[in-house]
């Protein structure tokens, strides 16, 4: 597919409720950051999101609000850690998180066992 645009986007249509994966990109217009924070949280899905900013206030606000599990601040969201844990939110992944440290509880499974030893 080559790289496609979807302009005027409302948060009704199809393209932006998918999580689509590949050289798409769906734009919708936000009157301002509580505007732009309300449209990006009333998707499904929230693998990852990502804002470009100098502003720190902007960034600590949008660190508590966003709804993603993987959040970048003026880096690309594609790309992740491989020591990191990476899984995201609502309906994008499930169960615990891959890679990093929670990946042993990921493909791990606990048995317990009591025994006691008499002669």
């Amino acid at each position: 597919m080559e790289p496609t645009i979807f302009a005027d986007v409302t948060p009704e249509m199809r393209i932006a409720q998918e999580e689509v994966f590949g050289p798409v990109l769906a734009v919708m217009v936000a009157n301002d950051f509580d505007d732009a924070m309300r449209l990006a949280n009333c998707v499904r899905f929230g693998l990852s999101a990502s804002i470009v900013t100098r502003d720190v206030t902007r960034v600590h606000q949008f660190t508590n609000q966003i709804q993603a599990g993987l959040i970048t601040v003026n880096l690309p969201t594609a790309g992740v850690e491989y020591q990191l844990p990476f899984g995201g939110t609502k309906e994008s992944s499930f169960g615990m998180r891959e890679q990093g440290p929670l990946a042993l509880d990921f493909y791990t499974e606990t048995r317990t066992v009591y025994l006691k030893y008499t002669q």
